[in-house]
């Protein structure tokens, strides 16, 4: 394999998800990537996710935040320059969450920080969170990407972000910054250059490779990198469309929390829209799409979700909505 690195020279989250998919896009099946960047006062929330009931979105935004969402699943994040992210691209044949997260907690413990790998998508060091990750598919190829929390500043991280009293009591704390750490408070002299090195240090003695750092400024000109720019900038993407529904149930889960609002018109399903902070961001957003044009009852729901493949998640959702009575 011919492993590269990529490093972010800017710190607006439009333009580094945009490069992100970029290098995605352009992947050859004999290279793998490591793509390191930073977000200054952002928050990135997940593919499917409400903006309006993730973060404190007007307060945000007039105090100066940048606002954006990722293509992957999972949940909202605050980052700023306190905050390093990361980005594994490979093609499947050698894409491996194991060894992914394996480069993250090595490169922590190489700097004298007992990490380790737990749940979902959480790392931690003295039982706290410091690392987020999601994931992304397609074509062959799969993305990882995740945060790591250095010297983030907590108090605006617990101000803007609004997480729900479901997922707080389910996780046994009391708000955000309870379970959450800078690993600056374990290791006092960390820096974010410190951690780009030990990174790319623990990536190459992974996959036994020199990896070469490429130039990031060849692709902010490329046609690629400008749609996706384009995309990620736009309003339509960021907070999407939020009709005024008739009908709205929620409920936290195992895999995470669920949101379906529903626009019934002459007892139908006129519009419909699931948001969820769940991993599987794909059938989240199928499962909005194949609701909308059927009768409005528990038993037509049911059955159409009965068509999509077994999982956890539609075990869970047939289950939940042959509670409601319609």
């Amino acid at each position: 394999m011919n492993a590269f690195i990529y490093i972010a020279n800017k710190n607006n989250p439009w333009i580094n998800l945009a490069i992100e998919s970029a290098l995605f896009d352009l992947l050859n099946d004999d290279e793998i990537y490591l793509y390191l960047w930073q977000n200054d006062n952002t928050i990135v929330i997940g593919r499917n996710q409400n903006a309006w009931r993730e973060c404190r979105v007007e307060k945000f935004l007039k105090e100066g935040g940048h606002l954006s969402r990722r293509p992957s699943g999972g949940g909202a994040v605050y980052q700023d320059m306190g905050n390093l992210n990361f980005t594994f691209i490979a093609p499947k044949s050698v894409y491996n969450v194991h060894r992914q997260l394996k480069v993250i907690v090595s490169a922590v413990n190489s700097l004298g920080i007992n990490a380790k790998f737990s749940g979902r998508n959480d790392i931690l060091a003295e039982g706290k969170k410091f690392s987020g990750n999601a994931f992304y598919s397609g074509r062959g190829k799969a993305m990882h990407h995740g945060t790591i929390l250095i010297d983030t500043n907590f108090e605006k991280l617990s101000d803007y972000l609004q997480v729900s009293k479901a997922k707080m009591k389910s996780k046994g704390v009391r708000s955000v910054k309870s379970r959450v750490i800078n690993l600056k408070t374990l290791k006092q002299d960390l820096t974010v250059d410190m951690m780009k090195e030990a990174l790319i240090e623990s990536f190459n003695r992974e996959y036994g490779v020199v990896s070469e750092n490429k130039p990031i400024n060849d692709l902010y000109e490329t046609e690629i990198f400008k749609n996706y720019y384009d995309r990620y900038s736009s309003k339509e993407w960021i907070l999407g469309k939020s009709p005024d529904f008739d009908v709205i149930h929620e409920k936290r889960f195992e895999w995470g929390e669920v949101e379906i609002g529903l626009t019934i018109k002459s007892g139908k399903i006129k519009q419909c829209k699931v948001y969820s902070d769940a991993m599987d961001a794909d059938i989240i957003e199928d499962i909005s799409s194949a609701l909308k044009g059927l009768p409005f009852n528990s038993i037509s729901i049911v059955g159409e979700i009965q068509k999509f493949d077994s999982n956890e998640i539609t075990k869970d959702l047939k289950a939940w909505i042959k509670t409601w009575k319609y």
